[in-house]
Formats: C-alpha cells, sequence, structure tokens
C-alpha cells in the first residue's frame, strides 16, 4: 500500500466512510492529496543539496456543487491533506517556512469533478520588538497578513533572533534590513544581505518610503502602509 493508498484509506476510517460515499462521483480526496504533492514537486526551490523551499499555503478551488458536498467533511480532510504533506515533504527533503494550511473555495469555471489548486510560500512573522511602545505608530509594516508598527528610530528586519522583526524566510539574512524612522521620513536600508532587496520591484540598496510602498526580501513581501497621526 503507497502513501496515498494508506492517506485515502486513513480519511475513510476517520469519518467512518460517509466522505468517500458523498464524494463517489465528483472529486476524489486522493486526487487533491497527489496534486497537492504535485503542486510541492513543482515548485520546489533549491536551498542547498539536501534541502528544497516548497509552498505552505494552499487553496484548492473547487465547483460549487463539490464544495457543498464538502461541508462537513472539510476540517477532516485539511487535517488529513496537511498531515500528508508534511509526510511527503520529509521524505523529499522539502522545507517548509510556516504552518502548512489547505483551504478549500469555489470557482466559476470549474464543472463537478474538476478541481485546481494554488499555492505560496509564506514565512512565519515575530515580533521581537522589546521595547515600550508609549504612544501610537505613524506607519504600520503588513507583513503575511500581520500588522508591525514603525516608531522611531526604528526597526530591523531579518531571520536570526537578534531582529527586531524576525521572518523565517530562507532568502532572508538574519540582519538583512533596516527601516528607519526621522520625524515624518520613513526610509528601509539593506544590511549588507546576502540577496538584496526589492523596493516596488527595483533592487536598491535604500529608499524612501510612501503609503502602499512594496519592499521584497528573500520570498516575502512587506507593504508600508501610513495610519493617522500618532
Amino acid at each position: 500500500m503507497n502513501a496515498l493508498q494508506r492517506f485515502e484509506r486513513k480519511l475513510e476510517q476517520a469519518i467512518s466512510g460517509v466522505f468517500a460515499r458523498a464524494f463517489r462521483s465528483a472529486v476524489q480526496p486522493v486526487e487533491i492529496a497527489a496534486a497537492l504533492q504535485r503542486e510541492c514537486d513543482n515548485n520546489a526551490q533549491i536551498m542547498s543539496r539536501d534541502r528544497r523551499l516548497v509552498p505552505n499555503r494552499f487553496l484548492v478551488l473547487l465547483a460549487a456543487v463539490d464544495l457543498e458536498r464538502l461541508q462537513g467533511y472539510d476540517d477532516a480532510m485539511e487535517r488529513e491533506l496537511v498531515d500528508q504533506l508534511k509526510d511527503h515533504a520529509d521524505t523529499q527533503g522539502y522545507v517548509f517556512t510556516g504552518p502548512v494550511q489547505v483551504d478549500f473555495e469555489a470557482a466559476d469555471d470549474l464543472t463537478t469533478g474538476r478541481f485546481r489548486i494554488l499555492s505560496r510560500a509564506e514565512a512565519s512573522v515575530t515580533d521581537n520588538d522589546q521595547r515600550t511602545r508609549t504612544r501610537a505608530a505613524r506607519a504600520v509594516l503588513e507583513v503575511n497578513g500581520t500588522r508591525h508598527p514603525l516608531r522611531a528610530p526604528g526597526l530591523v528586519v531579518g531571520r536570526g533572533t537578534e531582529a527586531d522583526l524576525r521572518i523565517n524566510d530562507p532568502g532572508v539574512s538574519r540582519r538583512h534590513i533596516e527601516f528607519t524612522v526621522h520625524g515624518d521620513d520613513l526610509e528601509v536600508v539593506d544590511l549588507g544581505s546576502t540577496n538584496g532587496m526589492l523596493v516596488d520591484g527595483t533592487k536598491v540598496g535604500r529608499a524612501g518610503l510612501r503609503d502602499g510602498t512594496e519592499v521584497k526580501i528573500g520570498h516575502t513581501t512587506m507593504t508600508v502602509r501610513i495610519t493617522e497621526e500618532g
């Protein structure tokens, strides 16, 4: 019995076979599991001889009728798919940058029994800034669904524990960039990183910032948002 067969058997046992009967004429769980594995294989990026970075966030798009059949079983299916992806990653030497998540949505252009998968690598973000926050920030940094205040004198972003904002992205240096705050002026400076940074798509060593500016380091994009005066 191969890994996908074990996955299907485990899923059927977890929900007493009800799921398998509900999906008999539609999308099969084992098909989704196999497609998720292929999504990892096709998007693996080499980090070293033994380690490759793969997506950790997956969106499974289904026809509306198939998504309706999934109601009530989606949590169980998501757990089993995540476990299957982790097992596949272990055997292939893949690395996830953050928690693995599988979500389901309806797509109007898909017919019954058809599905599509979208994926991305999304690094986990940890705020290590221990400074006392006595006033509201004039600007914030949006990173992978989280928001972090930009206060004077600034904020160091990197992969190391010494960074104020730590991003678990293998393409990010330990101390990669620094956002500096001087009154109303905001800048970002490369701290001699290995891979550099892109500001609104252009590789630079230093740049001024405005509302909506996008700064990319490694595989992670950060967006500057100017808020009300603090």
